[in-house]
């Protein structure tokens, strides 16, 4: 089983679908997951640290696990992408329960649980970064130096 981290949710603005991105530990790939808009702010909220006047569910559920004793025994495991679908499975003291990916990383970014998927996984629907030569990123800040407007009229 592969690590991963949280990097955040982007909106897919061709699609108008927030898309979450998880990046294996020690490794190039990324895996980009599209989320329903409840689920992305769920995320969000989390990362930015806000706590609501309330808990929501996922927080609800993050309290829950703790009240019971079960924080060093938990674990979200993204376990395979059928037709663009991603399965993903908590793993609760030997307990497995079916779970959406978004579920697992909202109560994730809450409690600190350790997500994971298989190599297979990673292989089959990984993205890998390509890094950006620095001569590229150099010649890029030199062009954002010297740009101005009226460049870009016709």
């Amino acid at each position: 089983m592969r690590k991963l981290d949280v990097i955040g949710v982007v909106m897919d603005w061709a699609g108008q679908a927030p898309t979450l991105l998880l990046r294996e530990q020690d490794g190039p790939r990324q895996l980009s997951i599209w989320v329903g808009h409840g689920e992305a702010r769920a995320i969000l909220t989390a990362l930015e640290g806000q706590v609501p006047p309330r808990p929501l569910t996922h927080d609800l559920l993050a309290e829950l696990l703790t009240e019971l004793g079960h924080t060093s025994s938990l674990e979200g495991r993204l376990t395979d992408c059928t037709d663009g679908v991603f399965n993903a499975e908590l793993h609760v003291d030997g307990h497995v329960i079916a779970a959406r990916p978004s579920d697992l990383v909202a109560l994730a970014v809450r409690n600190g649980m350790p997500l994971t998927c298989t190599d297979e996984l990673l292989a089959q629907v990984g993205i890998t970064e390509e890094p950006v030569p620095e001569d590229d990123v150099e010649k890029f800040r030199e062009f954002l130096d010297n740009v101005n407007a009226d460049d870009f009229e016709a």
